[in-house]
């Protein structure tokens, strides 16, 4: 009977032992999943009614290229937004109050627009940047760049001021409130 009892009690103290030490597998509602937060990210890194926002992260073993690279990803998604944004503004603008209606000044338009974007982008702002390293010893970089609306509007605007074509078929207060009411649409 000593016997059992302290096979017994060798039994039950490794196997306490052994919970001490080990994690429990916690299994979610969700099916297994587990959410993960990214950093620079969530609705105050999003474009909304004033900025054009974009994230992006990045990872190699070189911490510059990790961070370089993300902005690099970063400013490209914003081009892409503000491009988007852009066409559909056009679009509205010109079905709305009907000028630009010939080939010419439309494609002159977004051209200036599209060559305002490449000049704009260096102007974007890094509003987060958050570097890890994780046990591999890779660097994670997470940016967010914005532009303000504004800020592009008025450059469209010294844009089309200094084109003779483009001054006589856009009416800028007319354009900036359609603008305007896309970048409200971000919301």
């Amino acid at each position: 009977m000593k016997k059992v009892s302290m096979i017994l009690l060798g039994t039950a103290l490794l196997m306490g032992l052994a919970s001490c030490g080990s994690k429990q597998n916690v299994v979610n509602k969700n099916g297994g999943e587990v959410e993960i937060e990214l950093p620079c990210t969530g609705p105050e890194y999003r474009t909304d009614a004033t900025h054009f926002r974009a994230t992006a992260t990045d990872v190699s073993t070189n911490r510059q290229v990790a961070r370089d690279k993300a902005l690099t990803a970063a400013r490209a998604e914003l081009a892409t937004e503000i491009n988007t944004t852009m066409a559909r503004v056009t679009d509205r603008y010109n079905s709305s109050y009907n000028v630009g209606e010939d080939d010419e000044t439309r494609g002159k338009f977004q051209d200036l627009a599209r060559q305002l974007v490449k000049q704009t982008l260096s102007g974007s702002v890094v509003t987060c940047e958050k570097l890890t390293q994780d046990a591999q010893g890779r660097y994670h970089s997470y940016v967010c760049v914005e532009l303000k609306g504004e800020d592009f509007a008025n450059k469209l605007q010294n844009g089309i001021s200094k084109d003779d074509k483009l001054r006589t078929d856009y009416e800028y207060e007319k354009f900036k409130k359609v603008f305007d009411e896309e970048m409200a649409k971000m919301e």
